[in-house]
């Protein structure tokens, strides 16, 4: 009987199901009868389609032109430590191209550290208290960072952690969105960055005077003539002595839009209608996806619906100074101060996915199978969390606080259960949202730059 449905019949009950069942079960994987035979699959990619279609998830849209110009200046940006308090660090040492703009730990080290990605230590064993996000197609996204401080509100201004100190007119320079601000901030973080009170000039500034840093920053820049000839080159008209800070992280994001949007996966040329883009297992894998829960929360061209979950990821490292002993991170709340965003985390975009190791807003799980796994029963798994997965610095900060964030867990999350054929379906889609371009990004790092500092390694990881 099943055979003799139409289509559009089973497309229309398995919509039913997704939207009319409990909302705290997971919909079982679609039927296989949708397949005429191995070598037909136009049933099931047209179910795909509409199935896509209707969670809103659609192709990424084309990179905004940027002038080479700014390219230049925003790469060396990037890539120079001259942006750090005591020049030994880049913006880029913790999104390293070997890594996928990642830098293959659970939690970056900062200024002070040594070594590059997955080896890099601090003496101290001082951590980031969060994990170095991946930087592809942050061109698409409107909020960045892992709670959203900096994003673009509904009338197209950046909202910042800084409020007012980005001027009206720091906010004109920003051509890109979010991404323009995205290289205000590390500089301005001690740990990070800029360094402690004593140990150079732009550590000298105090905390709340992000527009002192900026300029201290600007006026090492200026020392520098070269720098001069690619600001003013990056923005014909402008003299650099008329320039901000704003002008350097706008080059920054321009760069990374240029460079890390990427759009040739074969999911990609799925959206655009090639019916033949994914293999059997990826197009099973799709179809997957888009019944189950998955897709309410990962949707929107960047697989990210840009909101706010609790996804029961266990608290390592340092914490953001919340909580019992100030080792928690209370995550979004942290910027709105409504206490139900307590634990909430941005959803994480999916495109390249597989090369983005470890994963969770901590780096606490290490694998993305595992981080898939996750989901499943994922109030067992947060009780059952092995720390010995992590990096021995890690390993003994495991906050004792799952009955805190269980309490707040993400309602999508109850009751689900992914058996292990579902979680080898869903790891088959993933890897079709990795376009092959993504793979080795050595040619993105410069030989040298302006400041004659010591660049990153061009040394690429195997995916």
């Amino acid at each position: 009987m099943l055979r003799k449905l139409s289509l559009a019949v089973l497309t229309a009950a398995l919509l039913s199901a997704c939207r009319d069942s409990d909302p705290n079960l997971i919909a079982p994987p679609a039927s296989p009868v949708f397949e005429k035979n191995r070598d037909d699959n136009s049933a099931t990619v047209a179910l795909v389609r509409q199935l896509t279609a209707s969670r809103g998830i659609t192709a990424m849209p084309k990179a905004r032109h940027v002038r080479t110009e700014l390219v230049k200046l925003g790469q060396m940006l990037a890539f120079d430590p001259i942006l750090s308090g005591n020049k030994n660090i880049s913006c880029m040492t913790c999104h390293m191209p070997a890594y996928a703009t990642g830098d293959g730990k659970s939690l970056s080290v900062g200024e002070g550290g040594s070594g590059f990605g997955p080896t890099r230590e601090h003496a101290g064993n001082v951590f980031i208290p969060r994990n170095a996000p991946a930087l592809f197609n942050m061109g698409a996204m409107r909020h960045l960072f892992w709670d959203g401080r900096v994003q673009v509100d509904a009338h197209g201004v950046v909202r910042t952690p800084a409020g007012n100190q980005v001027s009206p007119a720091m906010q004109r320079v920003f051509e890109f969105g979010a991404i323009s601000a995205i290289g205000m901030f590390p500089p301005t973080n001690r740990l990070e960055m800029r360094g402690a009170v004593g140990t150079n000039e732009i550590a000298a500034v105090d905390d709340a005077d992000n527009p002192g840093i900026w300029a201290a920053l600007m006026r090492r820049l200026g020392a520098i003539p070269r720098y001069r000839e690619l600001f003013e080159a990056a923005y014909p008209g402008t003299r650099f002595d008329k320039m901000t800070f704003a002008h350097a992280s706008n080059a920054i994001g321009g760069f990374i839009v240029d460079e890390l949007t990427f759009d040739n996966s074969p999911w990609d040329r799925f959206l655009a209608g090639d019916d033949y883009a994914l293999s059997q297992d990826q197009l099973a894998g799709a179809q997957t996806f888009m019944t189950l829960k998955c897709s309410i929360c990962h949707n929107g061209p960047a697989l990210s619906d840009e909101e706010f979950h609790n996804v029961a990821v266990n608290q390592v490292g340092p914490g953001e100074g919340d909580g019992v002993g100030g080792h928690d991170d209370f995550g979004r709340m942290r910027v709105t101060g409504v206490s139900t965003d307590r634990y909430r985390f941005r959803t994480s975009p999916l495109r390249n996915i597989e090369l983005t190791v470890p994963y969770g807003h901590d780096g606490a799980i290490t694998t993305l199978r595992g981080f898939v796994e996750h989901y499943s029963d994922s109030d067992l798994k947060l009780a059952a969390f092995d720390p010995t997965q992590l990096e021995p610095g890690l390993r003994g900060t495991l906050q004792q606080n799952a009955g805190d964030i269980l309490a707040q867990r993400d309602t999508l999350l109850k009751g689900v259960v992914l058996p292990p054929d579902v979680v080898d379906k869903l790891m088959a889609y993933l890897s079709a949202l990795t376009d092959n371009s993504a793979r080795n990004l050595r040619h993105l790092v410069p030989r040298r730059v302006p400041s004659g500092l010591p660049v990153i390694p061009r040394g690429v990881a195997t995916y």
